[in-house]
């Protein structure tokens, strides 16, 4: 909502009408709390913003849709790449924006890699991402809820095969962790692990080794400022067409991939 509120020049082109939430909020902000049903039936809101647990946004998303709203959704869209391709297919028959917030990729760190990987031939290469513990009832398998490392993983190194993925968990210490081997077009193997547990720091921790050097974690690049805004801006050029045919369906084949590999892997677990 803040970002709503910032005299920004992608803010200018939204009003902010109300928000809805399961808790008697009343209002935020000077922002009025409306129903759902209020939101899907209003004529004049054009546009929803989905920041719920991830296993509702299926459900929220096709809400939004069929009340011929555009919608932001923050990652992951869906739990399964089916329903995802589904969402996609309903909001071209609306002729609605449907759009993914992907922060990850405008974080200072992931430009730093994208200028440190170009023109470089991988070798092999790692990410461990640490954090405390997460209810997958709400959030999704860890493929799922930990889909920006593997956004991060294809954006840099291009479309991935699964080569075989374990899965140790152990519920009575709220502890999980996911181990994911990976390959390139090239076949160099990547390996992606998501731990998970209480007294775990939330920590990225990375080793990509090319033929010209190592790259061994991610030095100190800076603040991540107005990264919230910066997506919402990507969605507004989306709404005015203001973003090329070619980026739509590159962006959107990522994110299909993205999510049929995290499918794929909770599957190889199971």
């Amino acid at each position: 909502m803040r970002d709503l509120q910032n005299p920004h020049a992608s803010s200018a082109f939204l009003n902010l009408i109300g928000f809805v939430s399961r808790r008697e909020l009343k209002c935020i902000d000077e922002v009025q709390q409306i129903s759902l049903e209020d939101a899907l039936s209003s004529q004049e809101v054009e546009v929803a913003y989905i920041c719920s647990e991830n296993s509702s946004h299926e459900d929220y998303i096709r809400q939004f849709l069929n009340a011929g709203k555009h919608v932001l959704v923050e990652y992951p869209m869906t739990l399964s790449w089916a329903a995802a391709q589904d969402l996609w297919e309903l909001a071209e028959q609306k002729g609605k924006i449907l759009h993914e917030e992907h922060i990850e990729l405008l974080m200072e760190e992931f430009a730093f890699l994208k200028k440190e990987v170009l023109g470089k031939e991988l070798l092999k290469g790692s990410l461990l991402f640490t954090s405390g513990p997460l209810e997958e009832e709400q959030f999704g398998f860890p493929a799922f809820s930990g889909i920006s490392r593997l956004t991060w993983l294809v954006s840099l190194f291009g479309e991935l095969s699964l080569v075989s993925a374990t899965l140790e968990e152990q519920k009575e210490d709220k502890y999980v962790k996911m181990t994911v081997c990976l390959e390139t077009e090239n076949k160099c193997p990547l390996t992606w692990i998501e731990e998970k547990g209480p007294g775990l720091k939330r920590n990225r921790h990375l080793s990509f080794h090319f033929k010209s050097g190592s790259l061994e974690n991610i030095p100190n690049v800076g603040v991540n400022k107005n990264i919230f805004l910066k997506d919402q801006n990507i969605f507004v050029q989306k709404l005015f067409g203001q973003i090329s045919e070619n980026e739509l369906v590159i962006e959107k084949k990522r994110i299909l991939h993205c999510l049929w590999l995290a499918e794929e892997i909770q599957k190889y677990c199971q």
